[in-house]
């Protein structure tokens, strides 16, 4: 068997990584200028990349230094058998561990890779209806540091349960993310914040960034308190998450989810919300 063989030039592969990235997000229901913009997203970076062949398929990696640990990535492998190259490639490098990103999910050759987040996504309907008996309002500003306190836990949570980070990492991961997301914080251009109320209760908050992507709000938060939860307010947040898409002039919901979370997955699949990205990880 040929071995595998690092090139310099992309040109011969960089055609049809494109092709097959956009097919995927084409296929998961993205308009064309969604999917491009995912596109480019996902390129980012790729003339550092790494690539290798054999003449039979293509393998890029790469290495990052991120969140106080180096991590090998697995950009593209056509061939299957490619994988332990890959992986050797990126511990030989110094990777503590691997992820991969797979464009429309569909595990394929990592399906032994644990699940550490997905990117989904789903039409708004035209006319999105909010469930009866459920209220929806603008979160006050005076309300919005204890939102804030609530919020970067519930985060740094979810993080440390994918599985991915230590409590430190990821409390630093927070920190970094909500500064950038929230510059000027509850008055930061572009998002909004809601609170959820039923019986006179405040059963859970939102918080969206309209305008994210082409045509898409982005739901950083859509949070139905502990206390609150098995009483169909988790498919009542997603209506709302569509009703503050379609007010913020966009015409599709996107969000987040980490990996450990099947309760989060389940109500994501049963409502019809498309896996755009999944990223999966092991440990070397």
């Amino acid at each position: 068997m040929t071995e595998m063989e690092i090139v310099a030039d992309q040109g011969a592969w960089r055609g049809g990584f494109e092709e097959r990235v956009l097919a995927g997000y084409r296929a998961a229901g993205c308009s064309e200028p969604l999917a491009r913009a995912l596109l480019e997203r996902a390129l980012k970076g790729v003339d550092g990349w790494t690539l290798a062949t054999d003449g039979t398929g293509w393998a890029a990696v790469e290495l990052t230094h991120e969140n106080g640990a180096s991590t090998g990535r697995i950009h593209d492998l056509t061939v299957p058998r490619h994988r332990a190259w890959a992986e050797r490639w990126c511990a030989e490098q110094g990777a503590e561990r691997v992820l991969v990103r797979l464009t429309g999910g569909g595990a394929g050759a990592f399906a032994d890779y644990p699940v550490r987040a997905q990117n989904r996504m789903r039409a708004a309907a035209a006319e999105p209806r909010l469930p009866a008996g459920l209220t929806v309002r603008r979160l006050r500003e005076e309300e919005y540091p204890r939102w804030y306190a609530r919020e970067e836990a519930s985060y740094v949570a979810d993080i440390v349960r994918a599985g991915v980070l230590t409590p430190q990492q990821a409390q630093e991961k927070s920190d970094r993310d909500f500064a950038e997301q929230l510059p000027q914080g509850y008055l930061t251009p572009g998002h909004a914040f809601y609170a959820m109320e039923a019986d006179g209760a405040v059963v859970g908050t939102g918080w969206v960034g309209h305008g994210f992507l082409p045509g898409v709000t982005f739901g950083f938060s859509l949070e139905v308190y502990e206390e609150h939860r098995g009483k169909g307010y988790g498919r009542a947040a997603m209506a709302v998450g569509e009703w503050a898409a379609r007010q913020g002039g966009d015409e599709a919901l996107m969000f987040n989810v980490f990996g450990g979370n099947e309760v989060a997955m389940g109500l994501y699949d049963s409502t019809g919300f498309t896996v755009l990205d999944e990223f999966r990880s092991i440990g070397l």
